[in-house]
Parts: structure tokens; C-alpha cells; sequence
């Protein structure tokens, strides 16, 4: 939602919107940025039977700060000296407050390899690649494909804070010029007592001000062999966590038990500020879990093929009433699912090494003896049932998240606009 504009007058584009810390939001966030394949989950946790099987690509995390002030300041003092090693590291400064969920997304994003970005962020990562920290933050800030994709996600009242907040502030410039513009008026002495009220109104907009929250985002990504501490706020640039111990620079191996103090640390910091609930959480962008539950039963569905491309050579007569009955009547469902129907046709695939791995299997059934093409055949079809449940899961998570944005937009808001809201709220 976002108030109707004349294209040719919108010089600067509209202002950012806050966005909910949630996966569903921030996948979604990918998805209209045009990134392919990748998902975000929540890690409730930074032990290792938590994020080793998950295996990220990069983390963010989120966390309430009084003020807008990055309590990360306090952990380490000398933590703003310039790194050399950091230049290679593709990082923005935050530049808008509203903007930092996109841009700490685009600070992990444009440090991971082998993920596939799609054509708008790899023209806008070549456009940055010889920029400052702070004119990519710039960047980020002016593209309106991120602009538009983050205000596609926010709450309503949130796009009209934002809008509010940015009306605010140009009429608080524009009293503040008139005023420097006027004459100025006679000086008049100051007093004990007016020095006292001026000190006591001052506190109290101190302590208004301090009533105001403010939410966070870092990112932590590995690159280069070590890994990198992301955050929009420190002038300095990228922090080095620490060095990843792996042959291969760009691995992702072992890179969670580098980031895991830091994480710890930053989490026991949030808790010791006073605060009576968790006032924190903490995303991973990992695989897209559908797209690799949906390869696992394509593979297996070609797998199934080529057991019965043997199976027919090897027992001409018929070979249906060698396996198990219970089994071959189940087949034909094992391979369907919600979004395919068709088990029998082999569907989409996502992984860029599908077909190295398709034809490892089917040059193991081509040497496989006759006597074990029955248990293979029966196998598959088991494994085809539990990895049609796995699709089937993700399909279903897909749905609830898509579910409360149509009831939101059209109930909510057209109740909204005709008043229905505050008249019912009065009735409470």
C-alpha cells in the first residue's frame, strides 16, 4: 500500500517501511528481489544439532536497541580501526533507518557464492562493485526494486508511519529555515531560573526520547576464507570474526563454529539490558528446503524409471508380481504430490547437479544384478512415500503464509478505509 503518486514528480521515491523480523517475510523479501532458491528460517538456537544440518549461508540477526543505538558499540572499543582484509567484502552503511532489513539482506547476499541472484541485484552488485560503504548504502537506498519489494511486506500502519515520519521531518526543516531566515530577535539575558527550566525541558525530551525502540540487523556471512561480521552502523566497515579452518576459501564448512561466540556474546549482551523478554532473534539464509525435498522425489521418480527399464528386460513375463502387493499399489501416489499430480511425469528440477547425480544412479542400476531389482524398486518406493511428505509439508507451509496476507488486505484494509475500524473499536 503506498499513496498514489505522479510518476514524473517522484524524484526521490517514496520512504521505507519497517518490515516484520519474521522467515516468512524476509523469504518472501528474496523472492521479490529476484533470488532464486534460497529460503530464510528461524534458529532458535546456535548449538550445533541446531544449524549443522541446515548448514546457512549467511545468518542476520535482529535485536531491540533503546534509542537507535547500536549496543554493539559497547562490546569492543577498538572495534573501528580499518581492516585491510574488509575490501573485499562487498558491505553497505545503513543510511535509512527503515531500509536495514533490506539492506543487512544485501550485505549477506552479495557475499555468497554459488547462489543465484537473478539479473536486477547482479546488474545492481557490478553497478557497487567500485563504490564506498557509504555511497552503496546511498544505492540502496535510491534502487526501487528494494524499496518497493520492502513496502510490499509492511503492515499498512507501518507505511503510513513511515509517510508521517518523513512529512514530520520536512516541515521540521522547513520551520527551522524560516526561522533561521527571519530576523533575529533582541538577546535577552539569561537568568539562574531560566537556565533551570531550559536544563529541566531538556531532561524531559531526553527522557521522551529514551522511550523510543528501535530494531537492529547484523549480518554475518562467510567469505574469503574467514568470517565477517556485517553491521550497517560501524563506520569502519566489515568486522573479522575470525578465520575459517578449511582448505577451500570460499567453503562454508565449519563457519558456524567461528560465528557462534560472537552470536553468544551479542545474545547475552541484549538479555543483561534489563529486559524482561527476549528482545532478539536470529535468521538463517539457507536452501530452499522445498526445492530440495522436491529434487529428492524427481530423483527418486527417475530412479523408479530406470529400476523398471531393467526390470522388463530382465523378467519379459511380467515382474509386478514379484514385489510387494501393498507397495505397488501405493506407487503411482508415491510419486504425486499437491503442485504435480502426475507421478508418472517427470517434473522440474532445481539443483545445477540433478543430472550428475541422475546418471550416478542409473549407471548403478545398469550394474546391478537381477536378484537385487526387486528390493531396489521396493526401496525407492519407499523412499518415495517419506519424501512425498516432506514436499508435502513445505507446500503446506507455503499456504499458511500466503493465507494471512489476502485475509489482511482484503478484509483489514478495506474496513480500514471506510472507517469500519475506529467505529468498531469505539463499540469495545
Amino acid at each position: 500500500m503506498s499513496l498514489p503518486l505522479d510518476p514524473s514528480l517522484d524524484l526521490v521515491g517514496e520512504p521505507f517501511a519497517v518490515i516484520e523480523s519474521d522467515p516468512g517475510v524476509f523469504t518472501t523479501l528474496l523472492r521479490k528481489l529476484g533470488v532464486e532458491g534460497l529460503a530464510v528460517v528461524e534458529l532458535y538456537s546456535v548449538e550445533p544439532y541446531e544449524t549443522d544440518h541446515l548448514n546457512p549461508y549467511g545468518l542476520i540477526f535482529c535485536y531491540l536497541c533503546s534509542d537507535g543505538v547500536d549496543t554493539a558499540k559497547d562490546l569492543d572499543p577498538s572495534e573501528d580501526f580499518d581492516d585491510p582484509d574488509a575490501r573485499s567484502i562487498w558491505f553497505a552503511n545503513q543510511l535509512s533507518d527503515d531500509a536495514c532489513a533490506s539492506q543487512a539482506i544485501l550485505n549477506v547476499l552479495l557475499n555468497c557464492k554459488n547462489i543465484r541472484l537473478g539479473a536486477p541485484l547482479k546488474e545492481f552488485a557490478a553497478d557497487t562493485e567500485g563504490m564506498s560503504p557509504i555511497m552503496r548504502g546511498l544505492a540502496i537506498s535510491n534502487l526501487p526494486l528494494i524499496r518497493e519489494a520492502q513496502n510490499s511486506l509492511a503492515r499498512p500502519s507501518d507505511v503510513r508511519g513511515a509517510w508521517h515520519a518523513l512529512a514530520s521531518s520536512a516541515l521540521e526543516s522547513a520551520k527551522s529555515k524560516a526561522k533561521a531566515a527571519a530576523s533575529p530577535p533582541a538577546k535577552k539575558r539569561r537568568t539562574a531560573s531560566s537556565s533551570s527550566r531550559s536544563r529541566r525541558k531538556s531532561a524531559a525530551s531526553a527522557r521522551g526520547e529514551e522511550k523510543l525502540d528501535a530494531y537492529h540487523y547484523i549480518g554475518y556471512v562467510p567469505a574469503h576464507g574467514r568470517v565477517w561480521e556485517l553491521n550497517g552502523l560501524r563506520a569502519a566497515g566489515p568486522l573479522d570474526v575470525g578465520e575459517i579452518d578449511s582448505d577451500t576459501p570460499d567453503s562454508r564448512a565449519g563457519w558456524m563454529d567461528i560465528v557462534r561466540p560472537a552470536l553468544q556474546r551479542r545474545m547475552q549482551t541484549v538479555m543483561q539490558s534489563g529486559a524482561e523478554h527476549i528482545q532478539y532473534n536470529l535468521l538463517a539464509i539457507v536452501d530452499d528446503p522445498y526445492l530440495k525435498a522436491s529434487d529428492e522425489l524427481e530423483l527418486l521418480k527417475r530412479e523408479r524409471a530406470a529400476i523398471e527399464r531393467r526390470l522388463v528386460q530382465s523378467f519379459p513375463g511380467g515382474w509386478s508380481d514379484m514385489v510387494d502387493p501393498e507397495l505397488l499399489a501405493s506407487a503411482a501416489e508415491a510419486f504425486a504430490t499437491t503442485l504435480r499430480p502426475h507421478g508418472e511425469a517427470p517434473g522440474k528440477v532445481f539443483s545445477p547437479d540433478f543430472g550428475a547425480r541422475k546418471m550416478e544412479k542409473e549407471l548403478a542400476i545398469l550394474d546391478m544384478p537381477e536378484r537385487k531389482l526387486v528390493p531396489a524398486w521396493e526401496a525407492c518406493v519407499r523412499a518415495a512415500l517419506s519424501a512425498k511428505i516432506a514436499v508435502e509439508e513445505e507446500i503446506e507451509k507455503s499456504r499458511q503464509a500466503q493465507v494471512r496476507n489476502p485475509f489482511f488486505h482484503h478484509c483489514v484494509v478495506p474496513c480500514e478505509k471506510r472507517g469500519w475500524l475506529v467505529r468498531f473499536a469505539s463499540l469495545g
